[in-house]
């Protein structure tokens, strides 16, 4: 199958140039062919489960989860030999509970979970993890958590080092941290992390995971998913290469 970004016209353009060469129906079935940028890939990953392979072709402006198309033939050659790699790669499982002491919500993410301000006064944060108090309130903008592989995002811009993807790490990041100056945490991938908002009717926060916002919440638990998500990528990529060249390009 094919995931198409109907609103990114270099995506509308490579389907149109890829399906007049390939035939998409001699794709393995549980492989998801994506024409995007990475939002739309995340959008793809948690529109259709973990139970296919994601293969994605950029036509966005970074593309780290996606292969590069400039050699337009030898992409298309890679393709239909199916000369490509699936690669593993951990997920964030959030838990949030509301502030209005609603029904908690859940959500699952590739790259970060993240909380901010939703006022104009600054967020106050409790940060706990692995059930020990480690910062007993955080006065910031925000804070990130994000995975390895989405550490040349929000978490990079924010200060946070980028982190070869290969690594099982959960990386914390604060967001314009005034007291204390809280410095970026890596932590082992079987780390559990909680965010208190403390006066949250006072100093409302909200979370968004993967770019789905979930407002006012009270509190966020975030670990490990039990379930990866599977990506796809054609021989010759070096994570390694792109991580430089996606650094130095930003």
């Amino acid at each position: 199958m094919i995931c198409l970004d109907p609103n990114n016209s270099v995506a509308v353009a490579l389907h149109a140039r890829l399906t007049d060469r390939i035939d998409v129906n001699a794709l393995p079935p549980n492989v998801c062919l994506v024409l995007g940028g990475d939002g739309f890939m995340l959008e793809s990953i948690r529109t259709h489960g973990p139970e296919r392979v994601f293969l994605g072709i950029n036509a966005g402006r970074v593309g780290f989860l996606l292969n590069d198309p400039e050699d337009f033939e030898a992409t298309i050659e890679a393709i239909e030999a199916q000369a490509w790699t699936v690669h593993t790669f951990p997920r964030l499982a959030m838990r949030a509970l509301p502030s209005d002491g609603g029904t908690a919500l859940t959500a699952l993410a590739v790259n970060d979970v993240y909380l901010e301000r939703m006022s104009g006064q600054t967020a106050h944060l409790r940060i706990t993890i692995d059930q020990v108090d480690v910062v007993q309130r955080l006065v910031c903008d925000g804070i990130i958590a994000s995975t390895a592989l989405g550490s040349t995002a929000y978490h990079f811009s924010a200060s946070g080092h980028a982190c070869h993807p290969g690594v099982r790490a959960i990386h914390l990041t604060p967001i314009c941290p005034h007291s204390p100056r809280l410095t970026p945490l890596t932590l082992p991938a079987q780390a559990k992390i909680a965010f208190d908002v403390i006066n949250p009717e006072k100093r409302p926060v909200r979370a968004i995971a993967d770019g789905v916002a979930y407002p006012h919440v009270a509190r966020i638990e975030i670990e490990r998913a039990d379930v990866d998500v599977r990506l796809a990528f054609l021989d010759g990529h070096d994570f390694t290469a792109t991580l430089v060249e996606k650094i130095l390009s930003v």
